[in-house]
C-alpha cells in the first residue's frame, strides 16, 4: 500500500510539472481555434489586447526609435521633454487593431506575419494545415513561441504568466519588413473591345 501510494505521488508531481510546462503551447493552439471560430470571448481570456495593442503599435510605425525606452526625467530631462514632444507630433501610423481581429490572429497564428492583417474571412480557408510553432524561449513567468512562414521570417508570440497554469498573449513580433497598406488596392481590369 505504501509503495503503491509513493507511485501516486510520483505520478501526481510529474502531470504537474508536465501541464505547468505545455501551458504555453495549450495557450497558443487555444488562441488558433478561438480565432479559427471567431469566438470573441475566448481570445478576451487568453490575450491582453491592451498590451498586444502596445507592442504593435512600434512595430508597425516602422520608427525604430519608437522601440527604445524614453529617458527619465531624473537622468536626462531634456531628453525625455524631446521624446515626449515627438510622440505626440509624430505620425501613428498604421492601426494595431487591424491585426487583432479573429481573421488577422489565426492569420498571424499561422505564419503570415504582416500580411495578416489583410486576410479576408472566407470559408475553407483554414482548411490547410497550419505550422506548427516553436519554442524560441521557455521561462518560469515568460514563453515565446515562433511560426516561420514558407519565406523563413518568424513571427514570435510571447506569454506571460497569470495564475499557475493561466497564460495570456501579451506581445507579438512580427517579421521585419514593411507594413502593407491596411486595405487591399483595388485592380483594374482591361476594358473589353465591343
Amino acid at each position: 500500500m505504501k509503495n503503491i501510494l509513493g507511485r501516486l505521488v510520483l505520478v501526481a508531481i510529474a502531470l504537474t510539472v508536465v501541464s505547468f510546462f505545455a501551458a504555453p503551447a495549450v495557450a497558443f493552439f487555444g488562441i488558433r481555434s478561438a480565432a479559427q471560430s471567431d469566438d470573441v470571448a475566448g481570445l478576451q481570456r487568453l490575450v491582453d489586447f491592451d498590451a498586444v495593442r502596445a507592442s504593435l503599435r512600434p512595430q508597425l510605425s516602422n520608427r525604430p526609435e519608437a522601440m527604445t525606452p524614453p529617458p527619465s526625467f531624473m537622468n536626462d530631462p531634456i531628453g525625455a521633454f524631446r521624446r515626449q514632444f515627438e510622440d505626440t507630433v509624430a505620425p501613428q501610423g498604421p492601426n494595431p487593431d487591424a491585426y487583432l481581429t479573429p481573421d488577422a490572429i489565426d492569420g498571424l497564428t499561422r505564419g503570415e506575419g504582416r500580411y495578416a492583417a489583410l486576410r479576408m474571412p472566407a470559408p475553407g480557408s483554414d482548411a490547410t494545415p497550419a505550422p506548427w510553432p516553436r519554442p524560441a524561449y521557455w521561462g518560469v513567468n515568460r514563453a515565446r513561441m515562433a511560426v516561420t512562414d514558407d519565406g523563413g521570417s518568424d513571427t514570435v508570440f510571447t506569454f506571460e504568466r497569470r495564475g499557475p497554469f493561466e497564460w495570456k498573449l501579451v506581445h507579438i513580433g512580427l517579421p521585419d519588413g514593411s507594413t502593407p497598406p491596411t486595405t487591399p488596392t483595388p485592380t483594374t481590369t482591361p476594358e473589353t473591345k465591343r
